[in-house]
C-alpha cells in the first residue's frame, strides 16, 4: 500500500501549509478507504497470539496513562493542600493586618483627643493666668484711683444731707466688680446681683452711668455686668 505524503514546504505562509497538510490528509483518507483488509493469517492460533499480544500492549499502555493520571491527580491534590494553606495564612494575615490599622485609628483618635484636650487645658490656664494678670492690674488701677467707700462716704452723706454714720462693712468697687463678673460666668442665666448695704450708692451710680452695668427691668434692687462685644 503507498502512501502519499507531502512535500516539505519551507517558504510558503502558514495558512498554504494548513492548505496543503489538508489536501495530504484527504488523499491518505481516499486511499484508506480504496484498499480492503486483509488477514495476517489464516490459521486461528495465530490470529489469537497476535490480538492476545496487541491486548496486552494496549493493556500496559493504559496502566501508563492510568498510573500518569493518578500521578498527576496527586500532584494536583498537593497543589490545592498548598493553595488553600496559603489562603489560609494570607488570609491571617490580612485579618491582623486590619485590627492593626484599627488599633492605629484608635489610638490616633485617643492620641488626638489627648492633644485637643492638653490644647484646651493650656489655653484655659493661659486664660485664668490673663485673668489673674488683669484682676492684679484693676485692683491696683481702683486701689490707686478709686478711694474706699470709708474714706469717700462723708463728704457723699454731706451733699445727702444725711447724717447717719458711713457703713462699716462696704465692700470695694474692686469686689462690686468681682461679684458682677463671677455671677456672670457661674450663672450666665441669671446674671443679676442684688444690691444690698454693702454695696456704696456712688459706685452704683457710677457703674450704671458710664455702662458698666445695667438695672434689672422690673427690679431695681438688681443690676448686672452689660454684655460688652
Amino acid at each position: 500500500m503507498r502512501l502519499f505524503c507531502a512535500s516539505p514546504i519551507s517558504a510558503d505562509s502558514p495558512q498554504e501549509q494548513s492548505v496543503n497538510r489538508l489536501i495530504a490528509t484527504e488523499a491518505e483518507l481516499k486511499q484508506w478507504l480504496s484498499t480492503e483488509p486483509e488477514l495476517l493469517a489464516e490459521n486461528s492460533e495465530v490470529l489469537l497470539r497476535a490480538g492476545k499480544a496487541e491486548m496486552l500492549k494496549l493493556c500496559s499502555e493504559l496502566e501508563m496513562v492510568f498510573s500518569c493520571s493518578e500521578a498527576k491527580r496527586d500532584k494536583l491534590r498537593e497543589t490545592k493542600v498548598c493553595e488553600e494553606k496559603w489562603l489560609e495564612d494570607k488570609t491571617q494575615v490580612l485579618s491582623a493586618a486590619m485590627n492593626h490599622v484599627e488599633r492605629l485609628k484608635m489610638e490616633k483618635e485617643k492620641l488626638s483627643e489627648q492633644s485637643v484636650l492638653k490644647d484646651t487645658k493650656m489655653k484655659i490656664e493661659k486664660m485664668k493666668a490673663y485673668e489673674e494678670s488683669l484682676m492684679e492690674c484693676l485692683g491696683d488701677i481702683l486701689e490707686k484711683h478709686i478711694p474706699h467707700p470709708q474714706n469717700g462716704a462723708s463728704g457723699y452723706k454731706k451733699t445727702k444731707n444725711a447724717s447717719a454714720e458711713p457703713e462699716e462693712d462696704l465692700i470695694s468697687l474692686g469686689e462690686i466688680l468681682e461679684q458682677l463678673m463671677n455671677k456672670v460666668l457661674e450663672t450666665p442665666h441669671d446674671p443679676y446681683v442684688t444690691i444690698d448695704n454693702t454695696f456704696w450708692p456712688p459706685y452704683v451710680e457710677m457703674l450704671l452711668r458710664y455702662g458698666i452695668a445695667v438695672r434689672h427691668q422690673e427690679n431695681n434692687f438688681k443690676i448686672r455686668l452689660e454684655t460688652f462685644c
